[in-house]
């Protein structure tokens, strides 16, 4: 019985093969201005921004040491956090145990900056210097309290692992505008944070459900950025060549009779990694890089896989018409010592940040490229562990913290949303993830409410649940 059910399948899909090849081949060569759907109709307005660069901080980045300044908590240094404030929020087991919840004000100085007066740590003296081009939205708020929940929530709008990340999202609606290079790519560091920081899989630039061409493309921290993309010894380029041409011929034959698309992807991928040879050696290589843009960037941008480094590929990246760039930075998770930890963040990015927002400045590409920065959640003004005039750390907080923007469309000097004197709970304008995801989206000329795909007999979206655009943030 099972043997005759598997017949007929195979004799449906290969009687309807030539049309099922040929639609899903079509999309993974759909050019700019087709979805990948195949239908001409993204974006759906014209975009204020044509790429995306996301600055992902992994660990929850401490708002109140860096943008939200609440200097009346000095006078509050020791006492315990008001139940009033708290209202029974959950806490993580990281203090769960303690029996008190001490209060620990920023022993860091803010001031203002800019004709915008934005607020900012002393760590960040870069990030000050280019604060009126900068949207600081203080009250993002998010529903997840552990890391790995609140990373996937940010990257693919839900909690549970295996939705497309948000980067494949964008490479399925827009595409590509340069097809020697793939749309979406994804690095990764770690400066002196956190070694034993919260990991990062390969799923948070994943393509989930939607078909595997949209996934990110990793680059690697090494001189080889690209796994497997040089030819091994001996082969010649007109070998590989030759090589890909009759295995495309095999994949396209055997697309035609089971009519799978990821046959078809397979295909695309291999062709697209056969230009990146050329492509890519020539992105990595800052040898044509002036050394004043160089030393922009720090003194890290020429070692691979470095925050600096990172940065600066990312600009040339988006340059080269990749769509959406993620660069994901480690070690942001200070329960103990975090003066000493984040003062180490802070050294690592703050310039590397900054100079990136000024070299596409420099160009004319700020205005056409979406920069945003921020990570999983906030942290607590209570101390977690030991608490000094000179030392405490923070537990996780989803209930306000800071995400900024800059560029493609965003209004610059600009600070939105107020939280309480202790940074614990949103007063006005509250900016939930489905929000920041629509809003991003609305930059670049998608309606977060059309962007669908089909899935096990749904449509679904990158903002399933709700998600409205903030429109005051806009330019």
């Amino acid at each position: 019985m099972n043997e005759q059910l598997n017949w007929e399948r195979r004799r449906f899909l290969a009687q309807s093969a030539s049309g099922l090849g040929v639609a899903a081949l079509s999309t993974l060569f759909a050019q700019d201005g087709f979805a990948a759907s195949g239908r001409p109709e993204l974006p759906h307005f014209t975009p204020r921004a044509k790429r995306a660069i996301y600055l992902f901080q992994s660990g929850g980045p401490s708002q109140m040491d860096l943008f939200d300044d609440k200097p009346a908590m000095k006078e509050y240094f020791d006492k315990d956090l008001p139940d009033s404030i708290r209202m029974g929020q959950r806490i993580t087991t990281m203090t769960s145990g303690q029996k008190r919840f001490p209060i620990a004000p920023s022993i860091f100085r803010f001031r203002q900056h800019g004709e915008s007066g934005a607020w900012l740590s002393e760590l960040l003296p870069h990030t000050a210097s280019v604060a009126d081009h900068i949207c600081f939205v203080k009250t993002v708020v998010t529903e997840a309290i552990n890391h790995d929940p609140a990373v996937t929530f940010f990257q693919t709008g839900s909690q549970i692992a295996g939705r497309p990340s948000m980067g494949a999202w964008a490479s399925y609606g827009l595409g590509t505008e340069n097809t020697d290079l793939p749309a979406f790519v994804a690095m990764t560091s770690l400066g002196t944070g956190n070694k034993n920081d919260q990991p990062l899989y390969d799923r948070l630039w994943g393509s989930g459900f939607l078909p595997t061409t949209h996934q990110g493309v990793k680059f690697r921290g090494a001189d080889d950025p690209v796994l497997y993309l040089k030819n091994p010894p001996g082969v010649a380029p007109e070998l590989k060549r030759a090589m890909l041409d009759d295995l495309g011929e095999l994949n396209r034959q055997r697309l035609g009779i089971v009519g799978d698309p990821e046959i078809a992807t397979r295909i695309a991928q291999y062709e697209l990694a056969f230009r990146m040879q050329t492509s890519i050696p020539k992105l990595t290589d800052y040898s044509t890089e002036p050394k004043h843009v160089l030393d922009m960037y720090g003194p890290d941008v020429a070692k691979p896989g470095t925050y600096a480094s990172n940065c600066l590929l990312a600009r040339r990246l988006s340059e080269s018409g990749v769509r959406f760039v993620q660069l994901f930075h480690r070690g942001w998770d200070q329960h103990n010592t975090l003066p000493k930890a984040l003062r180490g963040q802070c050294a690592d990015t703050d310039q590397p940040t900054t100079a990136l927002i000024k070299d596409l400045q420099q160009r004319g590409l700020l205005d056409e490229t979406l920069i945003v920065w921020g990570g999983e959640f906030g942290r607590t003004i209570y101390c977690q562990g030991e608490l000094s005039g000179t030392n405490y750390g923070r537990d996780h907080h989803p209930r306000c913290f800071t995400v900024w923007m800059a560029g493609g469309g965003i209004r610059p000097g600009m600070s939105w949303g107020r939280t309480d004197d202790f940074s614990y709970n949103v007063v006005e304008n509250p900016v939930p993830v489905y929000d920041l995801h629509a809003t991003m989206l609305h930059l670049m000329g998608i309606d977060h409410r059309r962007l669908t795909f089909r899935f096990q007999g749904r449509d679904h979206r990158l903002t399933d649940a709700h998600g409205n655009v903030v429109r005051e943030l806009l330019a």
